[in-house]
């Protein structure tokens, strides 16, 4: 028997779940249609289970190193299911609290798949959603008034360097190892690749990190990747930029696994006992009807309009599918933004420039703005003020000194362009330059703004004053 909804929305992961809740928060009929489990890949196979082992990396690290801070620790020993436990743990719970939610909104779940129908009995524009359940039960038919389309993404892989779950893996199975490799190459060293590098170094492997790029992290500021190039080094990482990963020369051997890859006109193996590939992510767009619709795709994501409206004006997209900037914070504020779109509400379309983005390595880097190459390509004439943890008391005290605070402005309007961080916390100290971002401050506001002493938040309000050359500590 069909069911008509004000909003079904095909998956449950953060974009899918938050536009539930403000369609119910708005009074709008809802469901949402989740083949796997609700909170998707960000709270399952992404930023949650991520975060946790880069937690636990951090904290064996710092107890390896803790005759620095004057405590000695005699047989310092890494217990890798007991992290594994305490990662499924955290996601279990949070699991739970997102079922709570749904429940909370009265917003019906459905456990299957869904697949878009073009017009049909049920309605004469395509957008009923027919879900094959995963009970086994008779396909359920929801005929909805508008339909969000937040199905996300998945792992790419490379050609001959096809994810076998075993030598080779994706970051999806390499978060579910039972034990660590002794050694790992890591393929990609954008945000996800830097990550494992970092954690995976933590954890005593010993990784070599494979970049086509001419440096890993390409797209944050110049400075924050030479930067963080170095201290990965610091770390024992071995890192090669500028080289392309050889199809077909995969090798796989008893207990190791051997790649070719074209580095400065030669062509040089690396072995190690596993290969992660991190070679970003591909949209979802498959076996979900998008052919019965006018629906357009475009270098494999769905285009849409600045409210996420696809071509067919009832059906929207967020999130991953439609690529941008694949982060959960922003495919949340894109379904609010769907929601309120679709329910009238007037809503501000979404200044991506205004968006925080976060590596949760160690040391940490996040930013937000424009970089300082993409604010001068952009025809600004542009002013820059840094100031290093180093000079920072309460850096010194966590015994992590390492990395700066990077502000980039515009030279004849005083407008802050973008502010770039790389050290200790720093996807906390984030928000304020974000902002100072939306209120668009200017590095002298900032500067005024009284920075608590000791804090590590004192670093932004430095380099603000080193934009024009008054620093006081530097």
């Amino acid at each position: 028997m069909a069911e008509e909804y004000d909003l079904v929305i095909l998956g449950g992961g953060t974009g899918g779940y938050v536009a539930a809740i403000r369609a119910s928060q708005l009074g709008l009929k809802t469901a949402i249609v989740e083949k796997g489990k609700l909170g998707g890949t960000c709270l399952h196979k992404g930023c949650i289970p991520s975060k946790a082992l880069l937690r636990s990396a951090e904290v064996y690290a710092t107890a390896k190193h803790s005759e620095d801070f004057g405590v000695k620790i005699n047989g310092v020993e890494l217990d890798f299911p007991k992290v594994q436990a305490r990662k499924e743990s955290i996601v279990e719970g949070l699991h739970k609290g997102v079922q709570h939610l749904m429940k909370q909104g009265k917003i019906d779940v459905f456990e299957g798949l869904g697949r878009i129908l073009g017009p049909s009995i049920f309605s004469p524009m395509p957008g009923t959603i027919s879900v094959e359940m995963n009970n086994g039960e008779e396909n359920a038919m929801l005929i909805p008034k508008n339909v969000i389309v937040a199905t996300g993404s998945r792992p790419r892989s490379l050609p001959g360097l096809e994810i076998d779950g075993t030598a080779v893996l994706s970051s999806d199975e390499a978060l579910s190892l039972e034990t660590l490799p002794k050694s790992i190459i890591i393929v990609g060293g954008g945000v996800i690749g830097i990550e494992w590098a970092s954690m995976l170094s933590d954890f005593d492997v010993d990784v070599t990190v494979i970049e086509y790029a001419d440096t890993i992290v390409p797209t944050e500021d110049k400075d924050i990747a030479k930067e963080m190039q170095r201290l990965m080094k610091k770390k024992g990482i071995k890192i090669v930029t500028g080289a392309k990963v050889l199809s077909d020369t995969l090798n796989k051997g008893a207990g190791s696994v051997a790649i070719s890859a074209e580095h400065k006109g030669e062509t040089k193996t690396f072995e190690a006992e596993k290969i992660l590939v991190s070679v970003g992510r591909q949209a979802n767009v498959e076996g979900i009807g998008l052919e019965n619709t006018d629906i357009k795709v475009e270098k494999g994501f769905i285009e849409v309009n600045e409210y996420y409206q696809t071509k067919e004006s009832h059906i929207y997209a967020i999130g991953d599918v439609i690529g941008g900037l694949q982060l959960a914070h922003v495919a949340s504020h894109e379904g609010i933004t769907a929601v309120e779109h679709l329910a009238d509400q007037k809503p501000h379309p979404i200044d991506y420039t205004l968006i925080s983005k976060c590596i949760y390595s160690s040391p940490e880097i996040a930013s937000v703005g424009l970089t300082e190459q993409q604010a001068k390509d952009a025809g600004h004439n542009v002013k820059v003020g840094k100031f290093n943890f180093r000079a920072i008391g309460k850096a010194l005290v966590y015994g992590e000194s390492d990395g700066f605070v990077k502000i980039v402005a515009d030279k004849e309007t005083d407008d802050l362009l973008g502010v770039h961080m790389i050290g200790p916390h720093v996807t906390d100290m984030i928000s304020e330059a974000g902002l100072a971002k939306v209120l668009d401050a200017t590095p002298w506001e900032i500067a005024h703004t009284i920075h608590p002493h000791p804090s590590l938040s004192e670093a932004i309000g430095e380099a603000a004053l080193a934009v024009d050359g008054k620093a006081i500590h530097g």
